[in-house]
């Protein structure tokens, strides 16, 4: 496994690997045992959206790991100012081990992996967020014990959450939920991979639909970064899309409730709802460290 781009991209046993090694690095790092894995290695951080969870995480986990992350805001690279993705490639390919870069277009990622030379992690795109679902499967398997066999119900819009997570459940054996406006449905790229899993996947307008017998319920913000121009619209739109104790209720008892953070309280999930699974929601944010270690340790290594 050379890069991680999108989760359509890897193999069951890739996933299971990432998240196995993740389990690994998390339990060392708990019992204080270092793991200078990338010692000597550098990763460059390509943010061309701003981040708190990845930016941090990424620093640390590659501190941790005994390298060095080195920080690129589009405003400073050459990148932002219209110099080609495929010549950047070449370059930083010159300079680092490896880059993570979080961005706007998914063509722009697999770009980088095409003409550059090194590791390409995708830390955030419009089309998938396939970190963050790493984590998310990190957390639900530390809580349940599995994943095959488990319902996953996302509730809300389809965006690069909702595309990661039906890709991700589905390849770990999940039986995938979700509920959303006809308008804002998946990609339609994930709807057609939905269709090599007959009968573990269902696409509704109902939230009590997608919501019955869940083990797991995920929802995220209605209004994306680089959206808030839509969030009245989207208001309307999403108005009976909320995780609250209703929907719950027609969950699996002792369902999760997961959030990729932020969160916007009162819109699509609950203060209640929010504050009594608080425990699992950070504990799915501390696991992105270890989830991306382990991913930079697969790719870098």
């Amino acid at each position: 496994m050379k890069h991680l781009l999108k989760l359509m991209d890897c193999t069951p046993e890739e996933i299971l690997g990432i998240l196995d090694l993740a389990d690994r690095l998390k339990a060392e790092r708990k019992a204080g045992v270092a793991h200078p894995l990338l010692a000597g290695k550098t990763l460059g951080m390509i943010f061309e959206k701003s981040s708190t969870r990845t930016r941090v995480s990424f620093e640390t986990g590659m501190y941790q790991l005994g390298g060095h992350a080195l920080f690129l805001s589009s405003r400073d690279l050459q990148i932002g100012r219209g110099e080609p993705v495929q010549d950047t490639a070449r370059v930083l390919s010159r300079y680092l081990d490896g880059i993570m870069i979080r961005t706007f277009a998914q063509e722009e990622v697999e770009n980088l992996a095409r003409y550059g030379s090194i590791p390409i992690v995708n830390g955030l795109t419009d089309f998938c967020h396939p970190c963050q679902v790493l984590a998310d499967l990190m957390t639900i398997r530390e809580h349940k014990g599995k994943l095959a066999g488990l319902n996953m119900c996302y509730i809300g819009d389809g965006n690069n959450m909702a595309n990661s997570l039906i890709v991700g459940g589905l390849k770990m054996g999940m039986h995938v939920s979700v509920a959303c406006p006809k308008a804002y449905r998946p990609d339609p790229k994930v709807m057609a991979f939905t269709e090599e899993y007959p009968g573990m996947f269902l696409c509704t307008e109902l939230p009590m639909e997608a919501a019955k017998d869940a083990d797991v319920i995920f929802t995220d913000v209605w209004a994306s970064m680089g959206q808030e121009a839509e969030k009245a619209e989207r208001e309307r739109a999403f108005a009976g899309y909320q995780v609250n104790a209703a929907l719950l209720a027609a969950a699996h008892p002792g369902c999760m409730v997961q959030h990729c953070l932020p969160a916007h309280r009162g819109e699509e999930i609950t203060e209640d709802v929010f504050e009594a699974h608080a425990a699992e929601i950070f504990d799915e944010a501390e696991n992105r460290l270890h989830a991306q270690k382990a991913v930079l340790v697969t790719v870098m290594k």
